[in-house]
C-alpha cells in the first residue's frame, strides 16, 4: 500500500477537504508508486492564505539576522540529507543522481546565501534638502508570496524562490508541480524542523488550473513567482497586471548555440550534449538549435551524433546511467509527435527519434532516445512552436 501524504496548512498536516488524492509514480518505472497526494481544491487554499497572514504577522516582526539563522539551520540539514532527498527526487522525477545531488547542492547554496544576508538588509540615510529635516528609508516585507514551482528542479527552483523571501520576513505559500510533490513535502520537513514558525510556510498540493490559479487570483497574496510554459505565464502575468500585483515569471525558451569553424569541438561538443540532453533535455535553458558555421557542420554533426549514441538510457538511480526518462508518458508523446513534424517538413534523422525497444529496464519507464536531427530550414528551427527539448537540431 502506497503512503498517503497531505498539505501542510495552519500548522498542521491535513487531508485535503475533498478527500481526493492523485497517484505519484516513478517515470522510470511506472509501477513504482511514490504515493498519493491531496487533489487540493480552492477551500484548501483559502484556509492556507489565512494562516500564512497570521504566519506573516509573526515572521515580519522577527529580527532578519535570527530569520537568517534559521535558513542556515535549512542549509546544514540539506547538507546532511544531501544523498536520501537527491535519491528521493531521481526517484520521482528521473534524472540521473549526478544531477539530483546538484539540484541539493544549489538549495544548500541558497540557504547559505540567504543566510548572510540576513546581517544586510541595510536601509539608507538619504540627503535632505532641507536644513530641519532628517530623512531615511528601511527595508518592509511584502506578505504572502505564492510560489508555483516546475517538476524539472524540484528543490533548486524552489529554493531559489522561498528562502529570499523568507529572509525578507515574508511568508510563502508553496504549490508543487504535481508531478514532484514527494520533493516538496521533504523540503517543508526540512523547513520546519529547522526551526521555520509552522504559519509561515504552506504547502498546498494539486493541480495548477485550481490550486495554482485560485493562488494566483486571490488578491490578498500581493505576491507571485511561477516557472512554467510560456502559455500558462503569459495568462499569470495578465491576471497579476490587472491586479497590480508583484511578480515574477520564468517560462520556456528556444535556446539556440552557435559554433564557429575556429571553436575548440571537443568543448563545443561538452556543452551541446550537457545543453541538450542534460535533465533530459527538460529545461527552459535546454540547447534546443544548433547553428553550425558551414566549414565545419559535417565534422561537428558526425562528432554529435557519435557521441550523443553512446549516451547511455537508464533509470536516474543506475549510476551508470546518462539520461533518464521523460517525466510521464505525454511528454514521450509530445517527442514523437515533434520528431514526425520534422521529419514530414524536411529534416532528417541523424540519430536516435524512436522510443527503445529490447532493453527490459525501460520497459515500464518513458524512455526516449537522444535525437539529433538535421537539413532544419531556417523556418522550421525559428518557429514559435517549441519543437522537442530533448533533440538537438543542426
Amino acid at each position: 500500500m502506497a503512503p498517503e501524504f497531505k498539505n501542510f496548512i495552519a500548522g498542521e498536516w491535513v487531508a485535503p477537504a475533498s478527500g481526493d488524492y492523485f497517484e505519484n509514480r516513478n517515470p522510470a518505472d511506472w509501477n513504482d508508486m511514490i504515493g498519493r497526494f491531496p487533489r487540493s481544491s480552492a477551500a484548501d487554499l483559502k484556509r492556507a492564505i489565512g494562516s500564512a497572514q497570521r504566519g506573516f504577522g509573526q515572521w515580519s516582526k522577527t529580527p532578519a539576522p535570527i530569520r537568517g539563522q534559521v535558513l542556515l539551520r535549512v542549509g546544514q540539514l540539506l547538507v546532511e540529507r544531501k544523498e536520501d532527498i537527491a535519491r528521493a527526487m531521481t526517484r520521482e522525477m528521473g534524472k540521473v543522481l549526478a544531477e539530483t545531488r546538484g539540484d541539493v547542492q544549489e538549495g544548500i547554496d541558497t540557504a547559505f546565501y540567504a543566510a548572510m544576508e540576513g546581517r544586510k538588509l541595510f536601509g539608507r540615510v538619504v540627503p535632505s534638502e532641507l536644513r530641519n529635516k532628517w530623512a531615511m528609508s528601511y527595508r518592509r516585507p511584502i506578505g504572502l508570496a505564492g510560489l508555483i514551482t516546475p517538476f524539472n528542479f524540484p528543490l533548486a527552483i524552489p529554493t531559489w524562490k522561498m528562502f529570499p523571501a523568507l529572509l525578507c520576513g515574508n511568508s510563502v505559500i508553496f504549490k508543487p508541480a504535481e508531478d514532484v510533490p514527494h520533493t516538496a513535502h521533504l523540503l517543508v520537513e526540512v523547513l520546519l524542523e529547522a526551526g521555520l514558525p509552522a504559519e509561515v510556510v504552506q504547502l498546498v498540493h494539486g493541480q495548477g488550473s485550481v490550486v495554482g490559479r485560485a493562488l494566483v487570483e486571490h488578491p490578498e497574496v500581493p505576491v507571485i513567482s511561477f516557472t512554467g510554459s510560456t502559455e500558462t505565464g503569459s495568462a499569470i502575468g495578465a491576471t497579476c497586471g490587472k491586479m497590480h500585483k508583484r511578480l515574477s515569471l520564468e517560462m520556456g525558451g528556444k535556446n539556440a548555440m552557435m559554433v564557429m569553424d575556429d571553436a575548440d569541438l571537443e568543448l563545443a561538443l561538452d556543452g551541446v550534449l550537457w545543453g541538450a540532453f542534460g535533465t533530459t533535455g527538460q529545461r527552459c535553458t535546454a540547447t534546443s538549435r544548433l547553428i553550425l558555421h558551414e566549414k565545419i557542420h559535417e565534422r561537428f554533426v558526425q562528432m554529435l551524433s557519435d557521441r550523443a549514441g553512446k549516451l547511455r538510457l537508464g533509470p536516474g538511480l543506475d549510476e551508470n546511467a546518462d539520461v533518464g526518462p521523460l517525466i510521464h508518458e505525454e511528454a514521450r508523446q509530445k517527442d514523437a509527435e515533434y520528431v514526425d513534424i520534422a521529419k514530414k517538413e524536411g529534416a532528417s534523422v541523424a540519430i536516435g527519434g524512436r522510443i527503445p525497444q529490447g532493453d527490459k529496464r525501460l520497459e515500464c519507464g518513458w524512455f526516449y532516445e537522444p535525437t539529433v536531427l538535421t537539413g532544419v530550414s531556417r523556418a522550421c528551427a525559428s518557429s514559435r512552436r517549441k519543437s522537442s527539448d530533448r533533440c538537438s537540431l543542426c
